[in-house]
């Protein structure tokens, strides 16, 4: 199935990631028309980049009329609240799909909003391809180059054409796009990104409150701290949609990363501890091959 069927893409939210999508599109699929909705500043410098051939900051009506693809890239809380407005306003034609970072509650809303047939399709998404900087400043055509796309379905991969044909531009951008249950999908970035964010956020705060008047122990830390606690850099804004929709798998999360870390602290007089090295070696290296 070509593309073809997606001439027309409305963006809702044109920061790091729907800043990066427009780009992208720009980049790989430059016969696209390209409209946003956000903030008129935000508006203004993304007309200023090209990245966007229409701008809007009032109407969202406007803003979807005559759109192949909607593209929600707002926080959680944000495109939950816009859901009912984009279900009611979305062409029939449409595809409607969001980047949210979690995506049982998106989906829930979403299945009682948009018609299973005859009318706008919503389809979950997920790029795996944040920064810990976020706004329009820091989007990039390649983002989603080499990154894995999560779509989501309890029903397994859709063959609606709408979706193949979005599938297809995801291709051009060099996403890898992987099919899986919203359910399974919050379990997994749950164990293998959020857990690090708040691991990094944990670590960081406690370094933060044991600073001296010299600025120990900071002042002897090497690059690897600063790689271990890349992370901290982002902003809660960003997370905290994304803390309150996976809640409970956070919860089970930390209570066994916090065992793990007593096992740690047994093991640290003894040699039982090279076998962690040795596990945490192995999951190096295959986060490496990926």
């Amino acid at each position: 199935m070509s593309s073809h069927l997606i001439q027309r893409v409305t963006i809702l939210g044109t920061g790091l990631i729907g800043g990066s999508f427009a780009l992208a599109l720009r980049k790989y699929a430059p016969d696209m028309r390209i409209a946003g909705w956000d903030r008129a500043d935000v508006m203004r410098q993304a007309r200023k980049s090209g990245a966007i051939d229409e701008s809007f900051s009032d109407a969202l009506e406007a803003a979807l009329h005559n759109s192949d693809l909607i593209y929600i890239a707002l926080p959680i809380g944000a495109t939950l609240d816009l859901l009912p407005e984009i279900a009611r306003y979305a062409p029939s034609h449409a595809l409607v799909t969001d980047a949210s970072s979690t995506k049982q509650r998106i989906t829930q809303a979403a299945a009682e909003l948009f018609p299973q047939e005859g009318g706008p399709y919503f389809l979950g998404g997920h790029p795996m391809a944040g920064r810990e900087l976020s706004g329009f400043e820091h989007a990039d055509a390649d983002l989603f180059r080499n990154a894995t796309y999560a779509l989501t379905s309890d029903s397994g991969e859709s063959r609606d054409p709408r979706v193949v044909a979005f599938v297809k531009i995801l291709g051009k951008m060099g996403a890898r796009p992987v099919w899986l249950g919203a359910k399974q999908h919050d379990y997994a970035v749950g164990l293998a990104s959020h857990l690090p964010q708040l691991a990094a956020v944990a670590l960081a705060s406690f370094l933060y409150d044991h600073l001296d008047e010299n600025g120990l122990p900071i002042t002897l830390a090497g690059p690897g701290l600063r790689d271990s606690l890349r992370l901290a850099g982002s902003p809660y804004s960003t997370w905290r949609d994304i803390v309150l929709t996976n809640r409970e798998m956070l919860s089970v999360a930390l209570d066994l990363f916090a065992r793990r870390l007593d096992d740690l602290r047994e093991r640290l007089g003894s040699r039982e501890l090279e076998a962690d090295f040795d596990a945490a070696n192995e999951l190096y290296k295959l986060l490496r091959s990926l």
